[in-house]
């Protein structure tokens, strides 16, 4: 029997994710000076995909590697998770603040009720509405350092929108998992990886081939290691591990709480790199964060008289 209880676990995991995450963020900004997007996540991919599938060979058997015929949806899934957010995320980087392309993930919940709310034909509650309305007003207002017409113009926007739209893609592909029951967290990455790799290679041979991207040296590869490292061990294998493994642990309405540290970590660097954010950014990450609680709770509400109402009834 383990020492710790089965909610402590699930909570250290989390927070190590989402502290990885918010890391990767000011760790992936100097590398934009001298490796190109493609290759920076064709290296933290291709590097985090035979570490996984090292690890679901060992947990669940050579079974686990058969896509049972979805390898086309899986490929495609795979495509617009990593692709948007392990590409177009980074790509968004390249022009704005590594913590403020840190806040917007922490609007992932807050996207997905938007995204269910689509598909379902049925708007969002009254409580969720107001934390989409606080979580995007807290975006900008950290974008923006309290000034929303610098939003009209600049390069700060369009980083932003390729921030979001790779956040985005990637709320598509994690709910996407469902489509899969019986599949672990782990298999579904593993798979939906290991596919997506092939397509960001071939991306990358199209930018090559068009002369929008030149190939870093590898000495300049190797004087990066440790960046390199940080990002296939810690945001990737560590952090997927992790992360299944915590939100199973404490399920969805408490766990997604934890992803308030990836814009508090990625402050927290910039801070020590001697950033001093203004007010406005504070105040900003705050309305995000606040966002979330209100939105988590108010889901955790709503369940619960739904199960009361259920034995009543």
């Amino acid at each position: 029997m383990s020492v710790f209880p089965l909610w402590l676990r699930g909570g250290l995991m989390l927070a190590a994710t989402a502290m990885a995450w918010g890391g990767m963020f000011p760790v992936m900004k100097p590398l934009l000076e001298h490796v190109d997007p493609f290759t920076i996540a064709l290296i933290r991919f291709g590097f985090s995909v035979p570490i996984l599938i090292a690890i679901l060979l060992f947990i669940e058997g050579p079974s686990a590697l058969n896509t049972q015929g979805k390898a086309l949806r899986l490929w495609w899934l795979g495509t617009l998770g990593f692709f948007g957010f392990g590409v177009l995320a980074i790509f968004g980087l390249e022009s704005i603040r590594s913590e403020h392309a840190a806040v917007v993930p922490a609007l992932m919940p807050l996207i997905s009720i938007v995204v269910i709310s689509v598909r379902t034909r049925r708007p969002p509650r009254p409580p969720a509405l107001l934390a989409i309305a606080l979580g995007l007003a807290g975006v900008a207002l950290v974008a923006s350092r309290g000034d929303p017409a610098a939003l009209l113009h600049g390069t700060e926007t369009r980083g932003l929108a390729l921030v979001f739209v790779g956040v985005t893609s990637w709320v598509f592909y994690t709910l996407a998992a469902a489509e899969s029951p019986s599949w672990s967290g782990l298999r579904y990455t593993t798979l939906t990886l290991t596919l997506a790799v092939l397509s960001i290679l071939a991306m990358q041979v199209i930018a090559l081939a068009l002369g929008a991207i030149k190939l870093p040296t590898l000495a300049t590869l190797v004087s990066f290691t440790p960046s390199f490292g940080y990002l296939v061990l810690l945001a990737s294998v560590m952090g997927f591990l992790f992360w299944n493994a915590g939100m199973r642990a404490l399920g969805p309405a408490h766990g997604v709480l934890f992803i308030n540290l990836v814009p508090v970590t990625a402050f927290s660097v910039s801070l020590m790199q001697g950033y001093i954010p203004t007010g406005w950014e504070l105040a900003g990450v705050a309305l995000v964060i606040s966002a979330l609680v209100l939105n988590s709770f108010s889901t955790k509400r709503q369940t619960s008289k739904a199960q009361l109402a259920s034995i009543n009834g």
